[in-house]
């Protein structure tokens, strides 16, 4: 779900070209200048990762690339951090594979 107003005060929510992301095999729609993290959420994707030892739950924490819990794997290359990755046109997505820091 994307917010269309942020209060009733204030403007519409201005948004880039929308854009085709794949997550986990399947389309989302995106917009240019969100982050990964962002189309993730949207999308109701709120687990990004598992822990290596225990298999726990990861998703967004911080939201501005320091904890490293938010990591996925885009066009194949791993640990990616979602928070601070703008999304691009046919970006491929993985979430929830065993990712080492």
């Amino acid at each position: 779900m994307r917010i269309k107003r942020s209060s009733s005060l204030l403007p519409e929510v201005r948004r880039g070209k929308p854009v085709n992301i794949n997550v986990d095999g399947k389309p989302v729609e995106a917009y240019e200048g969100e982050t990964v993290a962002a189309a993730l959420l949207s999308a109701g994707i709120h687990t990004f990762r598992l822990t290596q030892k225990h298999q726990h739950l990861r998703g967004l924490y911080c939201g501005m690339g320091i904890c490293y819990e938010c990591l996925v794997t885009v066009n194949g290359v791993h640990a990616v951090r979602a928070c601070v990755t703008q999304v691009a046109e046919g970006m491929q997505i993985e979430t929830c594979k065993e990712l080492e820091l």
